[in-house]
């Protein structure tokens, strides 16, 4: 079967920054959104987006907390809203739509990795409702101020996918939980989530991709105990690095994320996985995690995805068009 998933040699890399990734682009009256926009790499994605001249509109969880990290950068507006409540989310949605303004480029970068066995809502296990169905409510209740201004919607994913697909018989985790599968079946969601959102945003000029940030140290791993991440190679028992160039910086685990948003070389693509600023190859079958998984890409399993986040979060801004 026939791929997008190609390098389109962007002359970029994994130890480019934002700031390259932007490069040469002027984003003087564009609005942006940016969940999570105020800690790890969604801060340097707000801080390189209103450099380029952007306005970002960053609605948190965490109000004061955001207020406090983004002082100083000019063009930031800063709203409420818990991805895991979704009375937050339409609050959040009602409010932006009552401004009359409209989005140019959406970036989902708000998440939980790896968190304790955690319920929201009516009782759904807290990794897939944070990364994926909040933001699914999101973007749909926001579709009046997108499909207009022919947005961009970036879903930021990870190399995590790999670990799981959709458990199609078991989404909630109600038999038994493992933080690091749930965590991989909430990244799958979020590269599904672009691959059917942009099918149905093409005809309207809104395009959708989703991508890898690579391995960075931010405040995503607040879960994770010291034993653990020295478990995993990741730091030694001081604390310092085992092997830093294993890590991206915060500004170059920003740099995929504004490139997907922002950049021409994309024009006229979408639906694809990104990572180091370019779009992925499709996972090698020998294991790894370059690349991207087919069970993430499959239209069947994307739609699949869409139908069943429709019925439980009861909103669909494209039901009555299909």
């Amino acid at each position: 079967m026939s791929t997008a998933q190609h390098s389109i040699g962007s002359g970029f890399g994994a130890r480019s920054t934002a700031k390259d990734a932007l490069s040469g682009i002027d984003l003087s009256g564009k609005l942006a959104l940016v969940t999570g926009g105020y800690s790890g790499l969604g801060l340097e994605t707000t801080r390189a987006l209103t450099e380029a001249g952007a306005r970002v509109v960053v609605p948190a969880r965490r109000r004061v907390a955001a207020e406090e990290a983004l002082t100083g950068l000019d063009r930031v507006e800063v709203d409420e809203l818990d991805l895991g409540d979704l009375e937050s989310v339409r609050a959040f949605a009602e409010r932006f739509l009552a401004s009359g303004r409209t989005l140019d480029l959406v970036i989902n970068n708000a998440g939980v990795m790896a968190c304790p066995e955690t319920r929201v809502g009516p009782g759904w296990e807290a990794q897939f409702a944070t990364n994926h169905l909040g933001h699914y409510a999101l973007v749909n209740r926001l579709w009046p101020a997108i499909e207009p201004g022919g947005a961009r919607v970036v879903s930021v994913s990870s190399a995590g996918h790999h670990r799981s697909p959709i458990r199609w018989d078991d989404p909630h985790w109600t038999r038994g939980y493992d933080k690091w599968e749930a965590y991989g079946q909430a990244k799958t969601a979020n590269v599904l989530f672009a691959v059917h959102l942009d099918r149905l945003g093409r005809e309207h000029g809104v395009r959708a991709f989703s991508l890898h940030p690579g391995g960075i140290l931010t405040p995503l791993q607040r879960h994770l105990t010291q034993e653990e991440m020295v478990e995993r190679g990741w730091i030694d028992e001081t604390g310092a690095l085992v092997d830093p160039d294993a890590f991206k910086t915060p500004e170059q685990g920003a740099a995929t994320q504004v490139w997907a948003a922002t950049s021409p070389q994309l024009a006229g693509m979408g639906g694809v996985y990104c990572e180091d600023c370019d779009i992925a190859e499709p996972a090698p079958a020998d294991g790894g995690r370059r690349g991207v998984k087919d069970w993430a890409t499959d239209p069947e399993q994307a739609a699949r995805l869409w139908e069943l986040s429709a019925g439980l979060t009861g909103v669909d801004a494209f039901a009555s068009r299909s």
